[in-house]
């Protein structure tokens, strides 16, 4: 349970790339926490729909009553309020940049990646326009250890958690090698060192228990396109 003084907690999923990267950044910071899981592709708990009524999703942050949603809203809050293990460059460009790559793993690669996992019969476009995007992030990462320098921070956690740890487990699914090691060598380089980090390993869904989740939602989204 959560310290009476930090009094955090996360309304997260196990398979939610978005509630994994606030754990991360609550490990790297030692910021105990109560942690609630959402079955959301079952139900949803009457706490997330109280919390979060809008959007009715996870993360939902809770720090002493105060309610936060949208995960890099999240990081930069936990961020500013413990101050130790930094996850955000100090100067203004560097936390502009960040904040741009992020937007773009989130909204960009996300978008073209779901779409590669469930347009079938189009399959071949959808992997070329998915390794497009992907390419950037190959060009990011090159000669650097990490998206945030010497080590791990903002963009290491929105990226690690989204492609290698939820999109890539789908399109393992489906039987593509999305990011193969010799088309981006400096990718795969940067996955296998974060997979070293502690706080990263703890927060890393099981790969088969997450193949078969995301083969779940991808059959959901194909049944909703088929009927609308």
């Amino acid at each position: 349970m959560a310290e009476k003084e930090e009094d955090v907690l996360l309304i997260g999923s196990w398979a939610s790339p978005f509630s994994r990267r606030v754990e991360m950044a609550l490990k790297l910071k030692g910021v105990p926490y109560d942690y609630s899981d959402e079955d959301y592709l079952v139900t949803k708990s009457p706490l997330l729909l109280q919390l979060n009524p809008i959007y009715k999703k996870v993360p939902v942050f809770v720090h002493k009553g105060k309610v936060l949603l949208e995960s890099h809203l999240i990081l930069e809050y936990i961020d500013q309020t413990w101050t130790r293990n930094p996850i955000l460059p100090q100067d203004p460009y560097g936390k502009a940049v960040a904040r741009f790559w992020a937007k773009f793993v989130d909204e960009q690669v996300t978008l073209i990646g779901f779409r590669s996992l469930v347009k079938s019969e189009e399959i071949d476009v959808a992997i070329k326009e998915a390794q497009e995007l992907i390419t950037y992030l190959e060009k990011e990462i090159t000669g650097k250890m990490f998206f945030g320098g010497e080590t791990i921070g903002f963009l290491d956690m929105v990226v690690g958690s989204m492609i290698p740890f939820c999109l890539v487990r789908g399109w393992e699914g489906m039987g593509i090698d999305m990011i193969p090691n010799e088309q981006f060598p400096e990718l795969n380089r940067w996955i296998e060192k974060i997979k070293e980090i502690e706080i990263v390993r703890e927060c890393i869904p099981n790969r088969e228990k997450n193949i078969e989740h995301m083969m779940k939602i991808v059959g959901r989204i194909k049944a909703a396109s088929n009927t609308a």
